[in-house]
């Protein structure tokens, strides 16, 4: 965490954030996106505690976040209910099909692969179970519908576990001190880790008041862009007051309306969980796949966060190139406002009569725009949205869609 001014002035601290590996960067643009390019101004506002709500010594916005950025907690177990709401488009059931199939397939094949089944994270409303013990002990249990998915890290073993297809897979942490977070965000410290990466005088940071969290008193830190043009309207992560443990973490668009992602414990102990938590026996008759027969596992970096010290990688400086994830990516403007855009190299989407049946699904999508960049299609979240012109450029980012078509015509 970058260091912080002694005034109620803004100060700045940035690093390039980088993914390997066109698939992989494909994949996670949007999470990278939602979370990366946020950036914190530290306004020293005192914090007063809301009636009724627990009365809490008064705290800084800066004590507050660098009583995160010290954190050690090693220990804990508890109840997380997170829901996401980005606003996609109905498709009929395709969305919730593709989910289903990525879950069923897997790199490997496998069910219990926690690339896939992880990524049912990404929308509707999950409960998950959490423990912890450690940078070497760490279990999350996924609660489904008479089924669970367990993903368990014990030592150098991993286990993905699927107990409606009784699939395991097994694979082996990482020793590597070079971490790639691979899995989506789990957790409210997760995602208050990601809102926090990068610090600079693009956003207000100030305390507003206290509330209780699963039981525990906590200071609530509200971080909202100064900047007009973006879709986000605020983040708000509790704190534990004791722990400085993130409790709760609420992400609302500029647009209103519902929380785009709401995370936070339900539930949640601080205490050593009994060691048996972290015990794993495939089960008899289960389908074992192994990290070797299935590719590049991508439970490596399971656990990531929980160790004190973790390395923290930050969001990347306007104009950076980032050609190790996809070719040529740049970002361009700055915090709130920064847009991701690279070159497919391809001829874009195909819309309209020109692309058949697959244009006319493409237009019903998005939404057709021209500029001096020429013409293309603007696909829209509550969140994201991004832009892919005909001639094969993409703009993606927490952004209006007139923001988009700007930096597009600005491009030429």
């Amino acid at each position: 965490m970058a260091p912080y001014a002694s005034d109620d002035s803004t100060t700045g601290g940035e690093a390039d954030e980088r993914r390997s590996g066109r698939r992989k960067a494909a994949r996670y643009v949007v999470p990278v996106t939602v979370m990366g390019v946020a950036a914190a101004t530290i306004g020293l506002v005192p914090a007063l505690a809301d009636s009724g709500d627990p009365d809490l010594p008064k705290i800084t916005a800066q004590q507050l976040i660098e009583k995160i950025a010290t954190s050690d907690v090693q220990q804990l177990s508890g109840t997380v209910k997170i829901s996401t709401d980005l606003g996609l488009p109905d498709l009929g059931g395709l969305e919730s099909s593709l989910m289903s199939g990525a879950a069923g397939q897997g790199e490997g094949g496998s069910s219990a692969d926690p690339t896939a089944k992880l990524t049912e994270l990404a929308s509707g409303t999950h409960t998950l179970r959490v423990a912890a013990d450690g940078p070497d002990k760490q279990k999350l249990s996924l609660l489904e519908n008479a089924a669970e998915y367990s993903l368990v890290h014990n030592g150098k073993d991993v286990w993905g576990y699927d107990s409606k297809s009784n699939e395991v897979y097994h694979g082996t942490a990482s020793e590597s001190p070079q971490h790639e977070k691979e899995q989506p965000p789990a957790t409210p410290k997760d995602f208050a880790e990601e809102a926090l990466k990068a610090v600079d005088d693009t956003t207000s940071v100030t305390v507003d008041g206290t509330a209780q969290v699963a039981g525990r008193d906590a200071y609530k830190l509200v971080i909202k862009p100064k900047q007009s043009g973006s879709t986000v309207g605020a983040v708000s992560v509790a704190v534990d007051a004791e722990t400085g443990m993130p409790l709760k973490f609420t992400l609302t668009p500029a647009s209103g309306g519902a929380a785009v992602v709401d995370a936070g414990f339900t539930q949640v102990s601080f205490a050593k969980p009994a060691a048996s938590t972290f015990d794993f026996t495939p089960p008899k008759g289960a389908k074992v796949t192994e990290e070797k027969d299935a590719g590049k596992g991508s439970d490596k970096d399971f656990g990531k966060g929980f160790e004190k010290g973790g390395p923290r990688e930050h969001a990347p400086k306007s104009g950076d190139d980032l050609g190790k994830g996809l070719d040529g990516m740049k970002t361009i403007g700055e915090g709130w406002n920064s847009i991701a855009t690279f070159d497919t190299g391809g001829e874009g989407m195909p819309t309209g009569e020109a692309g058949g049946d697959l244009g006319g699904f493409v237009d019903s999508l998005g939404d057709k725009v021209t500029g001096k960049f020429g013409s293309g299609t603007v696909f829209s979240t509550r969140l994201v949205n991004a832009l892919i012109t005909d001639d094969g450029k993409v703009y993606v980012g927490l952004v209006t869609k007139d923001a988009l078509v700007k930096a597009a015509d600005a491009g030429k």
